[in-house]
């Protein structure tokens, strides 16, 4: 017979408006507010989930559906090695554990998908999402349009809310899709959606300067359309959408033709004198990632341990070290692959790519406009690694993360084989 269990935890599970969905709403919302907010609706989903975990050992049942994903294995998996790695880890034990708290962030992902229990739980949440981004999105046009909004932080660059102008170009360019997609689920209409993707892209290329941002707008409009087009059609779509439309903002931008004048000037610059210059954002990168192709050759299969990416890339940097990449050694290599790489090898490099393809994989079995949008953030989220340590940031990597456990979430309690936990009996 199941285990008796406080009152307190049976509401846990079967209260439709109980304090786990509210949970569930606050992070919804939180990664579209300031990192305070994240960091308190972090430590209460944490805390909720460990209540909820307690419940369900307590009651001894057990969650089908979930069982039948890849994805949450394949980052417990992940996070397992990472901190097996503190054995043998280059970094010092604070710096380490740090890190790890850090890669931590993706256990969001399992912990939504395990807190939203019904269809109805995670269209809530996905709405909470949505309202969070919407604000967001209205705040950075009425800063664009000279309104004085008095909630926004005072960031170094213009039309920024809440965080960054790396940030918040590629949330609205992964929330577009969002928009777009989900009009099929009627969670908005369609006028709503339609209106709330137009608004995120034009933001991201035309008003913000987030050249990753770019990429990941790029990816999501080339992905709409190469589903929208006959199937003998979409590969050619796929590949020719995204070079026209760079090409007509690029023309129609002055904003744009800098942005990526920048990328060239600063790629050619360090290709030619292979030395950092002070500003030069891209030539930094490369550096980064030609040093990290290093350390990885030093230590191919475990790597240098979690949290030692700094130390392994300055000590093959040499005496510029300091000046290149910080007195701390709390850097990283704006490219999570190479992160990866760096901290547990090849073996590291081989899990987080597996992550993706379990993933995409996951997504393939949900109904379509569910399906669309998960592909769509996961494609989103491989660019915004390649070319950041996307998932490693704290607020971009919490935004992707839950964005993503949201999707994940409506996908599994939505697919026709699996049987939600609308009602669970004590």
């Amino acid at each position: 017979m199941p285990l008796l269990c406080p009152p307190a935890m049976h509401n846990m599970i079967r209260a439709p408006w109980s304090l786990r969905l509210g949970i569930v709403c606050l992070t919804a919302v939180s990664v579209s507010l300031p990192m305070a907010w994240i960091s308190l609706a972090k430590v209460l989903v944490f805390v909720g989930a460990l209540v909820f975990l307690a419940s369900q050992v307590l009651t001894q049942r057990s969650d089908p559906a979930i069982s039948k994903l890849w994805t949450p294995w394949a980052v417990t998996l992940m996070l397992f090695c990472s901190a097996c790695s503190l054995a043998w880890t280059a970094a010092d034990f604070p710096s380490a554990l740090g890190t790890l708290v850090k890669h931590s962030k993706l256990l969001e992902i399992v912990i939504l998908i395990s807190l939203i229990r019904t269809v109805a739980e995670a269209r809530i949440g996905i709405t909470a999402f949505a309202a969070g981004q919407g604000f967001m999105l209205l705040s950075s046009w009425l800063m664009f349009a000279g309104v004085n909004v008095p909630w926004h932080a005072h960031a170094p660059t213009p039309n920024v809310v809440f965080s960054t102008y790396l940030d918040q170009s590629i949330m609205f360019a992964t929330s577009a899709s969002v928009f777009w997609h989900l009009r099929e689920e009627k969670l908005w209409s369609p006028a709503v959606g339609t209106i709330g993707a137009v608004m995120a892209i034009t933001s991201t290329l035309l008003v913000l300067e987030g050249r990753s941002g770019y990429l990941v707008a790029l990816s999501a409009m080339a992905l709409a359309i190469m589903w929208a087009v006959p199937n003998r059609l979409r590969l050619a779509a796929f590949v020719i959408a995204p070079i026209m439309i760079l090409t007509i903002a690029a023309l129609g931008s002055a904003q744009v033709q800098d942005r990526i004048g920048k990328i060239v000037a600063e790629s050619q610059n360090f290709a030619k004198n292979r030395k950092v210059e002070e500003g030069d954002s891209s030539g930094w990168r490369l550096n980064a990632w030609h040093r990290s192709v290093q350390a990885m050759a030093d230590r191919p299969v475990l790597g240098h341990g979690i949290g030692a990416w700094t130390l392994a890339v300055k000590r093959v940097e040499g005496a510029t070290a300091a000046k290149v990449f910080g007195e701390n050694n709390l850097s990283n290599p704006h490219q999570e692959f190479l992160l990866w790489g760096v901290e547990l090898g090849v073996i590291g490099l081989f899990l987080f790519m597996s992550v993706f393809a379990c993933m995409a994989r996951d997504a393939l079995r949900f109904p379509r406009a569910v399906k669309r949008t998960t592909l769509a953030v996961v494609f989103a989220i491989a660019i915004a690694c390649l070319f950041n340590s996307a998932l490693y940031d704290d607020l971009m990597g919490d935004f992707l993360c839950v964005i993503l456990g949201l999707l994940m979430a409506l996908g599994t309690r939505s697919m026709a084989n699996c049987n939600p936990l609308a009602e669970v009996k004590a």
